[in-house]
């Protein structure tokens, strides 16, 4: 019998039904399933007796060959072929494994590039520069065996205390979505041969969480879920064509989002037209049982999974085995709704060519100096100048000598995100060491993390110091303890120095030293530690304070002790030179925050889109101890220049409810340095039916101008970005008037225009209000 599915010439849809009608229900069952590449492999070397016994009719995915083992990139390529090879050549219909990877800052595997983490990217309000990380990831990827990310985090967050913050863009669901596609769009090579399948992620609401707690339920109302928290995802569905899903671990108004079809299949596929694979957060099926407790048992957690559109169990089988397989015998789960999920991804190693050929060269991952010269683009695109008091900063001339200091001036590990490699061997090794059931692990002791090659922020101001500047070092304090011992040492050398530049801020990762980062979070945003008291008794001693922040969240420090504050984020493997580059003025810092910073943690949540009765206290507006505005706005980010943003003007009054508007921005280098400035166009409805935001980021660009130089842009915005869900829950365009306002952040705006959007009202479920273009 001819094995049609085998025949690369015929279309992929004949190939799955025919593959499907091949496969018995042991076989469909196990392409639902995954298993850790540690639970098959003995050392380093593919244990085909286990294979055998976890994949003996198959396997969907395997998880992290890279990621959850300390395989070097050749090891890592060879296990990935032999787990392909002993797939074809071992079970009756050959069907090959799809690998993933973590990639939110690179691929999470040894070798990969460091890229600045995800706020990091998010400041840069540069999507290029977010295609471009995505495009290098996805390539290193392929070449190590993997076919898919499990990326961009699409989450909205505006609450600092979350420690997973540093994995997101930020508060403002436009530059969200702006980013996430981008990054979807790089990491799917726009459907090209050399992508990975993008996977969007925590759907949904997952930034909104409950006292800052990672996976506490968040409280959100429909309206709000709908305006501010989903349309990343959608835009990720009908803008970049993001062929893969993961659902968020939290409930939702008392359903678990793994249960909520509502969500998945719903409003997911039947209304956003969503055709690819939803895969499981890690042992999501399994907390329907022993953490949201809404099922007794395993057979019915799969069961409920499964029926609400949940494709794939990761990071291991366990209810989509034994458990499933007794719900189908059962008559409790129709086998069609197997065949569904199976046929999706069946259709996803058809479209990514494994069945032709799943392997890759045995050389695997090699980064290329492009990759490393991207990285410190990045890096450099992201930082955010919060304060130049008297222009302190850039470095000049006529500073002899400079005292480096603070807890994270020495640790290249600091530069790294809590999905970095370096992270992912630390929280491994302590699953090991403690047991931790939920987080397994390797049986062997895994190896510290090596960061010999990363330069620090020690290294890299000494090295661009040269000998014409005496640099200096001393720590100051742990990053995270509380004694002072060492200040005396560092207040010293301050007082000797021209300027003192304190690297602070804290670690990022997932184990319990951490400060940020998955299951780090915080009741406080101030500096970790003696930070804060270290940072005053240099301050005391006169001398100039250069403040820079290494940091995933955003923190609070009491800024008025330093005449410049430099947020550099979590900058990556090439963050360093980055930074020094910064501070001695070889680039200029143009980064804006793409979250707003508190004064402190009595005014969580605070963002720049609050509705008209937020962001104050009726009538005084102000907290009766505090003001009641931010410590720095979204958008916010100063310049070793300056720049002059014209106020908007509108090509016409008047725009159909259908149309286009179109708004023109002239921005001049008004300095006499070259720099980046972003100019940020937001809008307001004057009356609606319901309430709006006091703002909303519309459009946004960032350019490079020199000198004297002016640039007139031209945006051309859709009228449904005005659009908004009404009573009747329908997303609509309404008839009113519109103000746009252009500026340098959301509480930096050079003036504003009044348009009126004439005609019916438009019910555009279909909307394409992420189609702002800049054309000029």
């Amino acid at each position: 019998m001819s094995l049609r599915y085998r025949d690369a010439l015929l279309p992929v849809e004949e190939r799955v039904q025919d593959l499907l009608e091949r496969m018995t229900l042991d076989e469909k069952l196990a392409q639902l399933g995954s298993t850790y590449v540690y639970e098959i492999l003995d050392g380093t070397e593919l244990d085909p007796l286990r294979a055998e016994k976890i994949m003996e009719y198959g396997i969907g995915h395997i998880s992290r060959i890279g990621g959850a083992s300390a395989l070097e990139p050749h090891e890592v390529a060879g296990i990935a072929n032999a787990i392909q090879h002993d797939l074809l050549a071992r079970t009756r219909l050959g069907i090959p494994a799809i690998v993933h990877e973590e990639c939110i800052a690179g691929a999470m595997v040894k070798g990969a590039t460091s890229f600045p983490q995800g706020i990091g990217i998010a400041a840069t309000w540069d999507p290029d520069i977010s295609y471009a990380m995505g495009r290098a990831v996805a390539r290193q990827m392929r070449a190590g065996g993997a076919h898919q990310g499990l990326a961009p985090v699409l989450d909205v967050c505006r609450d600092p205390r979350w420690g997973r913050v540093e994995e997101t863009s930020g508060e403002d669901p436009y530059l969200v979505a702006c980013m996430g596609a981008a990054s979807i769009r790089g990491l799917q090579a726009d459907g090209g041969e050399d992508g990975v399948i993008a996977t969007a992620k925590h759907f949904a609401g997952h930034g909104a969480p409950e006292g800052g707690m990672n996976s506490a339920p968040p409280h959100i109302g429909p309206r709000e879920l709908r305006e501010v928290y989903l349309p990343p995802f959608e835009a990720a569905v009908r803008v970049a064509g993001v062929r893969s899903f993961m659902h968020a671990y939290h409930e939702i108004d008392g359903i678990p989002c793994i249960a909520n079809r509502d969500l998945l299949v719903d409003t997911l596929r039947v209304q956003w037209g969503f055709d690819g694979t939803m895969v499981s957060d890690y042992n999501g099926v399994e907390e329907l049982v022993v953490t949201h407790r809404i099922v007794p048992t395993l057979t019915e957690a799969a069961a409920v999974s499964l029926e609400a559109g949940v494709d794939v169990e990761l990071p291991n089988t366990a209810g989509y085995g034994e458990p499933l397989k007794a719900a189908v015998k059962s008559g409790r789960v129709d086998e069609a709704v197997v065949d569904r999920s199976v046929a999706r991804i069946l259709r996803q190693k058809f479209e990514l060519g494994l069945f032709e050929d799943p392997t890759v060269p045995s050389t695997g991952m090699k980064p290329s100096a492009d990759d490393a010269t991207l990285a410190r683009t990045a890096a450099e695109s992201s930082f955010v100048l919060l304060k130049n008091q008297g222009a302190v900063l850039p470095l000049g001339d006529q500073v002899g000598s400079v005292a480096v200091i603070g807890p994270s001036a020495d640790d290249a590990r600091l530069l790294l995100g809590d999905y970095s490699f370096a992270a992912a061997l630390e929280v491994m090794e302590e699953a090991r060491i403690m047991g931790d059931a939920f987080s397994p692990a390797p049986s062997e002791t895994l190896p510290e993390p090596d960061l010999s090659g990363v330069p620090t922020l020690l290294d890299a101001v000494t090295l661009r110091a040269g000998d014409s500047v005496d640099v200096r070092y001393a720590r100051g304090c742990e990053l995270n303890g509380d004694s002072t011992d060492e200040v005396a040492e560092a207040v010293s050398l301050a007082s000797e120095a021209d300027v003192a530049v304190l690297f602070m801020g804290g670690k990022s990762g997932m184990t319990l030293d951490a400060t940020t980062g998955e299951f780090r979070d915080r009741t406080e945003i101030n500096l970790p530690g003696v930070q804060d008291e270290l940072l005053a008794a240099v301050a005391a001693t006169g001398t100039p304070v250069v403040l820079v922040l290494v940091s995933g969240r955003p923190l609070s420090p009491d800024v008025a002790k330093a005449q410049a504050v430099l947020h550099v984020w979590l900058p990556g493997e090439h963050g360093a030179e980055a930074v020094a580059r910064a501070l001695f003025g070889d680039v200029s810092p143009g980064g804006k925050l793409p979250i707003t910073i508190p004064r402190n943690v009595g005014q969580i949540p605070t963002y720049h889109g609050h509705k008209p009765t937020g962001g104050r206290s009726r009538l005084r507006g102000e907290y009766v101890d505090a003001s009641n505005t931010p410590l720095y706005p979204f958008g916010h980010g100063l310049s070793y220049t300056s720049f002059k943003v014209s106020e908007p003007q509108v090509a016409s009054p008047v725009v159909a409810t259908d149309g286009l508007v179109s708004v023109l921005v002239t921005v001049t280098n008004t300095g006499s340095t070259a720099g980046d400035e972003v100019v940020q166009i937001y809008a307001r409805r004057e009356a609606a039916p319901v309430t709006r935001p006091v703002r909303e980021l519309v459009g946004f660009k960032r350019i490079h101008l020199g000198p004297g130089e002016s640039r007139t842009l031209t945006f051309e915005l859709a009228a449904d970005l005005f659009g908004f869900y009404d009573r009747e829950m329908r997303y609509a365009t309404h008839p009113g008037s519109v103000t746009i306002s252009a500026g340098t952040s959301s509480a930096d705006v050079s003036g504003s225009v009044e348009f009126e959007l004439v005609g019916p009202v438009v019910v555009d479920p279909q909307r394409t209000f992420f189609s702002t273009v800049e054309v000029s």
